[in-house]
């Protein structure tokens, strides 16, 4: 019975790491973290940045659209009954999302930049895919409210200035303050990067773990072909 080196041995088992890994994203950004752990080099997730910037470009594109729609069909001061509480009733928010903090638009504003573009760039050591698009919703939210502040009119009454213009609300659930797509993808981003977490590289203690596991795995496999050898 012909023998194999144990080297052949190897690189069949890598050759179907990376099979799995090309199945599953968030398999392959597991094993580039560990490996850029071993190795002290930087992860980044192979889905980085494209998820996060085409999450953030949907979310942009549905909060502008339905803020057109709703200049156009409730400007009249028409008010649409959905579902139970729900209904569509046009309001101009100068504060933060949901109508808080009135008046510190152009504040709110650079933050918001520059809370995106900071979150933008860590997601990239983010494992999980899932974690990216979250990334995505958070970063969309900010810029739709933020072309706002920077292209639309102030609120009536209101200063005129450099980022002073109205948000557009229309979505009024009656019991919360009226808010729109992109304030519902800041909230809905930020409670799922919590949850999901997925920052990496994985902790030391894991990657030790794991080759520790790996290289048994190669004993194992050195041993068994020294007993096919006899």
């Amino acid at each position: 019975m012909g023998s194999m080196d144990p080297t052949e041995l190897r690189e069949d088992r890598d050759t179907d790491i990376e099979d799995d890994a090309s199945r599953d994203p968030d398999a392959s950004a597991d094993a580039a973290s560990t490996s850029a752990v071993s190795t002290g080099a930087a992860f980044v997730h192979p889905r980085w940045p494209g998820a996060v910037l085409l999450t953030a470009f949907v979310v942009i594109a549905a909060d502008q659209l339905t803020k057109w729609w709703a200049l156009e069909r409730l400007s009249n001061g028409r008010l649409i009954d959905v579902v139970g509480s729900l209904r569509f009733n046009l309001a101009f928010n100068s504060g933060t999302a949901f109508s808080f903090g009135s008046g510190l638009g152009p504040l709110i504003a650079v933050v918001a930049v520059v809370i995106s573009l900071g979150l933008w760039w860590t997601s990239r050591s983010m494992l999980k895919t899932s974690s990216l698009l979250a990334v995505g919703l958070v970063v969309g939210g900010a810029i739709g409210n933020f072309l706002d502040r920077a292209f639309r009119p102030p609120r009536a009454g209101t200063e005129d200035g450099l980022l002073r213009g109205a948000v557009v609300d229309f979505i009024d659930l009656q019991w919360w303050p009226i808010f729109n797509i992109a304030d519902a993808g800041i909230v809905v981003g930020g409670i799922l990067i919590v949850l999901l977490g997925g920052f990496g590289p994985p902790i030391e203690d894991e990657v030790e773990a794991a080759a520790a596991e790996e290289e048994e795995e190669i004993k194992e496999e050195d041993e068994v072909e020294a007993d096919s050898d006899d």
